[in-house]
Order: structure tokens, then C-alpha cells, then sequence
């Protein structure tokens, strides 16, 4: 399963835009919200344990600073 989390301003700072891949750490199985809902995979029929990997986008170029003449 991705979830996918728009980037967004929050209190001035930006939260930027990630995805967040849930996969059963015994099998490494895609799984959906029903398979986390049962606690069981369904591929390998283990109780559930997780495992996350994070995926952050750059949303925004600070500005450049400096001289640009040689």
C-alpha cells in the first residue's frame, strides 16, 4: 500500500509532498487497508509486522544568494 501526502504550508513551514510504502516485513507483500484491518497477510498467512519506507519530495528552491559576475 502508498499513501500519498500532498505537500502543504503549515504554521510558515511547509510540510512537503511524501508516499509512504507499507509492505509485511516477513514477506515483503503489497498489502491494502482490508489486510491491515484482519492483522494477517495474506500471502504468507504471519500476523502482521510492518515495515515502512519513506519517500520525501523537494517541493521548493530556496532563493540564490550571492554574486553572479566573475
Amino acid at each position: 500500500m502508498i499513501k500519498v501526502n500532498e505537500a502543504k504550508s503549515i504554521d510558515g513551514g511547509i510540510d512537503p509532498k511524501h508516499e509512504i510504502e507499507i509492505v509485511c516485513a516477513n514477506c515483503g507483500f503489497d498489502l491494502d487497508e482490508f489486510e491491515l484491518e484482519a492483522d494477517t497477510c495474506s500471502d504468507c498467512g504471519q500476523s502482521l509486522s510492518l515495515k515502512q519506507s519513506t519517500k520525501i519530495y523537494a517541493t521548493s528552491v530556496p532563493a540564490a544568494t550571492g554574486d553572479a559576475s566573475l
